[in-house]
């Protein structure tokens, strides 16, 4: 069933983080950390209002990022410079999931809502640096975050993927939509399910799950 399903798929879009490595590695913690801190000194609040604002800003508008860029006209290159130096020792390589992944059939790329560079670093201290043949950051989208459908578009178009033939994996189950809508297949990377019509698939094991469709 898992392998038919993707017969037909020949651009594999992943997302990156608590994607391609598991949720347990926390990243997140430190960029959550270092994202307060910039809220802190950008906008003159407080941490516990800094943190209010962060939530807020991810829920409403994708991205804490998109939220400070509507609200407050910061600029977005240092925020994400910043936000994104942390240490990636919690990360280890995976030369089993590289494996796979370099099998697919057809092109193979990265899509996230961090920048371009810190998803190089992630990958490299992975394994993955060399697997994908393109990376894009949210920089690739005139810095609109996944959930908006016209991000996907523009990422898309810059290239040239064909969402009939295409799959796309990711851990938020909202940044599935838009793709479901435009004819990808979907699967949700992550420890616990989250049903609905715009998912296809779900896994706690990328690797494993990659294993099927390979067959």
């Amino acid at each position: 069933m898992v392998q038919s399903d993707f017969e037909h798929v020949r651009y594999w879009v992943f997302d990156l983080d608590n994607t391609l490595y598991h949720p347990s590695a926390r990243l997140f913690d430190q960029i959550e950390t270092r994202m307060s801190r910039y809220v802190m000194d950008a906008v003159g609040v407080d941490q516990a209002e800094a943190d209010r604002l962060r939530h807020h800003y991810f829920h409403t508008y994708g991205t804490t990022l998109a939220g400070l860029m509507r609200v407050h006209n910061i600029d977005p290159d240092p925020y994400l410079v910043d936000v994104h130096d942390i240490s990636f020792d919690a990360l280890t390589p995976d030369p089993e999931l590289a494996a796979r992944i370099r099998s697919l059939p057809g092109r193979r790329i990265v899509y996230t809502n961090g920048s371009a560079p810190y998803a190089e670093q992630v990958l490299a201290a992975r394994g993955l640096s060399g697997v994908f043949e393109a990376v894009y950051g949210v920089e690739h989208a005139n810095y609109l975050p996944k959930p908006e459908k016209s991000a996907f578009d523009q990422v898309f178009a810059r290239d040239k993927l064909d969402p009939t033939t295409g799959a796309m994996f990711e851990d938020d189950p909202r940044n599935l939509a838009a793709p479901h809508a435009m004819g990808m297949k979907t699967v949700h990377v992550a420890p616990t399910a989250t049903p609905n019509d715009h998912i296809h698939h779900h896994t706690d094991d990328l690797s494993g799950f990659l294993a099927r469709i390979l067959g």
